[in-house]
């Protein structure tokens, strides 16, 4: 594994040209003709200053090296010489990922920044949805990936053809997909048409599908069998045990021998529930810290912990005891029979609300967000979150300005909950994040990513909330009710300008913070290490 020193060292020499670069450096007045004369081209926008760009610098140099091997090219831009065309792009923060077909199919990559994850997924971009299969390329397509699906039918079959073509389009950016119509090739496989195979290099190296020939049954087939039986929890494989909807069951340990016996002991349960609970284990020297999201005491290793993703429920192990088949094997059964209760973390409730903004914890979550008539904007965050610090003095700002006014504040309640300290049904990607949850559908909250200032936020609430309550209309329309200290809040509002800066999240800007196990660690070490500006949504890691 690359230390930091070396990737640092790495990034300053392609910087400075001492090292070759196959990343090509674009102008405005070379992108352009550039993206129109490659079929496939991966850009990247940055800023010098941005340390996100810097640690995806190294990563980003040896994806180009081994993708111009397959007529894939890598280039960037510098946004802050190129400003109007980053602008054109729709660049708000930084780095910003895209993959360009030509200049008018262009969509965001929100992948790990890590060398392997890029070349994987821009290898299935230039791939067809479907590669047409034959004896002469179907070896050498099944080793071309990790995970790869095969499917056997005959040509003439046209529903199992669009049927499978249908599910490729969808989860393209997740494997590699092939077909063929050579009855041969499927008796060889051991399938009869119409059939799937999934080929893999972890496992048992293959999996066959023998459920009925339907789009959801090959989606469901293809979230739990890419999976291992028993896996490794890290910065690139977290997502995707999110992604397949399963309980999953995190086995903490220190050291990689120890991981490896563990995972030898709860294999026989892997087997027998796979596909109800996902197993694997976690690096409790790197990631050890996401222990105490899941209600585990961190520090106290090996450790076992089960994590309900839908509802993100959290089932801690007794750590006084030895994690073996037997005891484990009880646990998981009273678990998938409904006999463990789910282990709720709450800071204690509030005796009484201090200040403009409501404290949300655990235990008064749903009166105070979900089970009421109002509009309610909650920010869920971090007490280390450099980023949540610098919103601090704003957000108490935009709850001013609705419990100022009493009609007003019957209406809509602005939050917040340390999301650390307090166990929340909701999945929070990275810090701060924001979310609405209107009166009369509290079941489907708006996610917030527009810039931190009073006006907008409040612009927010105004557009998204049942009421549609506006905050500066308000406090325009009463000026005898307006303290003194109201009325300069009211006037600095709409100047403020974005403070937080840094990565945006739609380019995964905790660095795919739906890997909380990522490097969760390391942000708590160093609280904020970026402090870039001119981000328009900076995210800290979980």
């Amino acid at each position: 594994m690359r230390s930091f020193r070396e990737a640092t060292l790495l990034s300053l020499l392609a910087a400075s040209g001492v090292l070759s670069s196959d990343v090509h450096d674009l102008k405005t007045d070379t992108f352009k003709d550039f993206v129109n004369s490659n079929d496939l081209v991966l850009a990247e926008f940055f800023a010098p200053w941005c340390g996100h760009c810097k640690a995806l610098a190294p990563e980003y140099e040896e994806a180009a090296t081994t993708l111009k091997e397959k007529n894939i090219p890598l280039a960037k831009v510098d946004c802050t010489e190129e400003a109007d065309l980053c602008k054109e792009f729709g660049v708000d923060g930084y780095p910003t990922v895209k993959v360009f077909r030509g200049l008018d199919n262009v969509k965001a990559y929100s992948g790990p920044r890590k060398a392997p994850a890029i070349i994987s997924y821009m290898t299935k971009q230039a791939l067809p949805a479907v590669s047409t299969l034959t004896s002469d390329t179907l070896e050498e397509f099944k080793t071309q990936d990790k995970v790869v699906l095969v499917a056997y039918f005959a040509s003439d079959d046209k529903t199992s053809n669009e049927t499978f073509s249908k599910v490729a389009d969808s989860m393209r950016d997740d494997l590699l997909f092939g077909a063929t119509s050579d009855a041969a090739l499927a008796e060889a496989a051991g399938v009869k048409q119409p059939g799937l195979v999934m080929y893999k290099d972890f496992d048992e190296g293959v999996a066959t599908f023998d459920k009925k020939f339907t789009t959801e049954a090959i989606e469901d087939f293809v979230k739990t069998a890419s999976v291992p039986l028993v896996g490794e929890i890290g910065p690139e494989t977290y997502a995707g045990y999110m992604a397949t909807g399963l309980p999953l069951a995190f086995i903490f340990s220190e050291t990689p021998e120890e991981r490896a016996e563990l995972a030898a002991v709860v294999k026989p349960l892997a087997e027998k529930y796979k596909g109800k609970i996902s197993f694997a284990t976690i690096d409790a020297k790197a990631f050890g810290a996401h222990a105490g999201n899941l209600n585990l005491e961190v520090g106290t290793w090996p450790a076992f912990a089960i994590q309900e993703t839908v509802k993100n429920q959290k089932f801690p192990f007794d750590q006084s005891k030895k994690i073996t088949e037997k005891d484990i094997g009880k646990f998981v059964a009273d678990y998938l029979d409904g006999k463990i209760e789910p282990s709720v973390k709450s800071e204690p409730i509030p005796e009484k609300q201090e200040g403009p903004v409501t404290v949300v914890v655990a235990h008064n979550y749903n009166d105070v967000v979900l089970n009421n008539e109002k509009d309610v904007l909650v920010e869920f965050y971090a007490p280390w979150c450099g980023h949540c610090k610098a919103l601090a003095p704003k957000y108490d700002e935009l709850a001013q300005l609705y419990t100022s006014k009493p009609d007003f504040n019957e209406k809509v309640t602005i939050a917040k909950v340390d999301a650390t300290a307090n166990d929340v049904p909701e999945e929070i990607a990275g810090f701060p994040t924001i979310k609405l949850f209107a009166a009369g559908s509290k079941d489907s909250p708006i996610d917030y990513q527009g810039s931190r200032t009073v006006e907008d936020l409040a612009n927010f609430v105004k557009e998204n909330g049942k009421y549609k309550v506006d905050a500066y209309v308000a406090n325009d329309t009463d000026d005898a009710d307006m303290t003194d200290a109201e009325e300069t809040m009211g006037k600095q509002a709409p100047a403020a300008t974005v403070s937080d800066a840094a990565e945006s999240v739609k380019s995964g800007a905790a660095e795919s913070v739906k890997s909380v196990a990522s490097e969760a660690a390391e942000a708590v070490k160093t609280v904020v290490s970026d402090t870039d500006d001119g981000g328009k949504e900076a995210h800290d890691e979980l």
